[in-house]
């Protein structure tokens, strides 16, 4: 039932959006509040490196987005936390401070970013929670649909296994940070695809979703299960996958079990051609950025049938319910589907993927 709702939020959207004109908005302001055109300042919190998403993606696409609807008046402040939520919580006050007009946050820390929230909105300055929903008295929330994202990766996981699989087949899953609430999502998604198919022999969660801490949880895994035990590696996201296949071959495993991904990373889309990881999951950085971009104007331009359309959904946090919020689908990336997805979306091109050492691999998928 859930599924089916989002579904005909999303497609109701889709029409929303286009009559109210929002999904080719041009950024006039003869709607917006008086005091709010087009010479505005978009503060983007963006909240770690590992991931490489986050400055080759997000913040480009927003900048331009913003550019886009702003008639090139509006601007992006930007600044990245690399995993300290004390280093975010600065940055969050640094723009406070420079009264920027309204804010993208990506938490590092959900919880922690709680107060610094709250000090936005008494100097009011909104706050739209950007890919990780954080407490406090946000505005708004865009994300993919991360149950979802858990879902994909946990069938896929099981498809990999193939009709033999049972009970019996030990799983080691690498789950996300605990201080990240998608992490729980994903989790919670691949379980309830997992669970009473397969035994889940570990579990891990990785602090700030580095890969090292991922390596070191797995060569734990390896030593007590045992390397030939280990059917398949349920990892949250690609940077941690390859923390993974790390530790495998230094435990002398040449035949990798299938491991999963997740943010379609280019060298996890590399290693999906070479097999040594099964699959990511493809999420449209593209659509959650440039949605999160039309909010964020539409918002402190006064722009309310627009912004409403674009937050049809509703989510709760642990402070606050009933969220305006927007999902955005994702779908398995497999070496049959990346020509499909990030190579037809404009993420990569065929030379991006089809290097020297890659060439064999991407011929023999069809990527030549």
């Amino acid at each position: 039932m859930r599924r089916i709702a989002i579904s005909v939020v999303l497609s109701t959207m889709t029409l929303s959006l286009a009559g109210c004109g929002v999904l080719n908005a041009t950024g006039d302001s003869a709607s917006a509040s008086p005091t709010k055109g087009n010479d505005i300042t978009v503060g983007l919190l963006l909240p770690e490196k590992a991931n490489s998403r986050y400055d080759k993606f997000d913040y480009p696409i927003i900048k331009s987005k913003v550019a886009e609807l702003t008639k090139q008046h509006g601007k992006v402040e930007y600044a990245n936390a690399d995993a300290s939520a004390a280093r975010q919580s600065e940055q969050l006050q640094g723009m406070i401070d420079s009264k920027v007009d309204v804010i993208l946050l990506d938490a590092v820390d959900a919880h922690a970013v709680a107060d610094g929230v709250k000090k936005a909105k008494d100097a009011g300055i909104p706050v739209i929670a950007y890919d990780r929903l954080a407490e406090g008295p946000i505005d708004a929330y865009i994300s993919f649909d991360n149950e979802l994202v858990g879902e994909v990766q946990g069938r896929t996981l099981l498809e990999a296994l193939g009709s033999g699989a049972d009970t019996s087949d030990k799983i080691v899953m690498m789950n996300g940070s605990p201080t990240d609430p998608n992490a729980k999502q994903f989790k919670e998604g691949a379980l309830s695809e997992l669970n009473g198919k397969v035994t889940i022999a570990a579990s891990y969660d990785t602090a700030g979703w580095k890969p090292e801490n991922a390596e070191a949880s797995m060569s734990k895994a390896i030593a007590e299960i045992g390397k030939d035990n280990i059917a398949g590696v349920y990892s949250a996201n690609d940077g941690m996958a390859g923390g993974v296949i790390k530790a495998l071959k230094a435990a002398g495993v040449t035949q990798l079990p299938p491991i999963t991904g997740q943010d379609a990373e280019l060298d996890a889309v590399q290693r999906i051609l070479t097999g040594e990881q099964y699959m990511s999951v493809y999420k449209s950085y593209p659509a959650e950025a440039e949605a999160a971009a039309q909010m964020a104007v539409t918002k402190i331009q006064g722009k309310d049938i627009q912004f409403d359309a674009l937050t049809q959904d509703r989510v709760d946090s642990p402070t606050l319910k009933g969220i305006p919020s927007r999902l955005v689908q994702v779908s398995a990336l497999t070496k049959k589907s990346i020509k499909d997805t990030v190579v037809a979306d404009g993420i990569y091109s065929v030379g991006d993927i089809c290097t020297a050492k890659y060439k064999a691999a991407c011929a023999a998928a069809g990527l030549g």
